[in-house]
């Protein structure tokens, strides 16, 4: 009995390292396979960002044809300053080659204007286009999700931005329709905000307004009268504002309001 009992002492040792091997061993087998995985992935992901390029570049050429004109004068015209620079320093070969990513990344940048100027082409004229331009600020603007003042019947919008620039309310739609809907919005928040400046910019192409495209520029081009510190006050007394009539409850998508049938029906 003795013996059994030191015999079987002796197996479970053994037994131990046999499952702590084969635990490693699995162990290494996972992650060989997560580590081809994740190159894989990676893999895919390279695919995946060239396939976006060339997405974004059919969808561009479309809009426009001329582009890959475009993007082959700023490769070629970077090429040309880094060969132009190779020949002040002797070695005109080397600098046109150090050139090549700069020409590259030229004709990329060339590329985003473009595609985001096709972007807004595609939106230019449907109401709620300008919320769309003025979510391109980026960091330093304060921009409504949502259009502050909507006329449910035509569809003419109002959106705000809050920046270093002041308040900058953008209308679209019918260029007179939207002026009296902008112009109020402006009276309406002059009486809280005296001391603020507060611009009007109407979407469209007419001689008094701004293309769909050109509205951050626009904005960003304007003179800048706040600080970071003001700009914050000034959006915390627009939330305390009272509700204008002319706005419209959040959530609320003026592309899907029902229209009003005796306006449709002439009366």
């Amino acid at each position: 009995m003795a013996e059994q009992k030191s015999s079987g002492a002796s197996q479970a040792p053994k037994k131990d390292l046999k499952t702590v091997k084969a635990e490693q061993k699995a162990r290494r087998k996972a992650e060989k396979t997560q580590a081809k995985e994740d190159k894989k992935a990676k893999k895919a992901n390279k695919r995946g960002f060239f396939k976006q390029i060339a997405d974004v570049f059919q969808m561009t050429r479309k809009y426009d044809p001329s582009i890959i004109w475009w993007m082959v004068g700023a490769f070629v015209a970077a090429l040309a300053i880094g060969f132009v620079i190779g020949l002040f320093t002797g070695s005109p070969l080397l600098w046109t080659l150090m050139f090549i990513p700069l020409g590259l990344l030229a004709a990329i940048i060339i590329m985003n204007k473009k595609a985001e100027k096709a972007a807004f082409a595609q939106i230019d004229g449907r109401p709620g286009a300008a919320g769309a331009a003025l979510s391109q600020l980026g960091r330093g603007w304060v921009v409504e999700d949502e259009p502050i003042a909507v006329n449910p019947r035509t569809q003419e919008t109002v959106f705000r931005a809050t920046g270093k620039a002041g308040v900058v309310l953008v209308a679209d739609g019918d260029y007179n329709r939207a002026k009296r809907l902008v112009e109020k919005q402006r009276k309406h928040l002059q009486r809280f905000l005296p001391n603020v400046e507060i611009r009007v910019l109407q979407v469209g192409h007419g001689p008094n307004e701004t293309a769909l495209h050109q509205v951050k520029p626009t904005i960003k081009r304007m003179r800048k009268t706040l600080n970071r510190h003001e700009v914050r006050a000034v959006e915390q007394r627009i939330s305390s504002m009272p509700v204008n009539n002319l706005g419209i409850p959040k959530g609320v998508d003026p592309n899907k309001m029902r229209p009003d049938r005796k306006a449709m029906r002439g009366r």
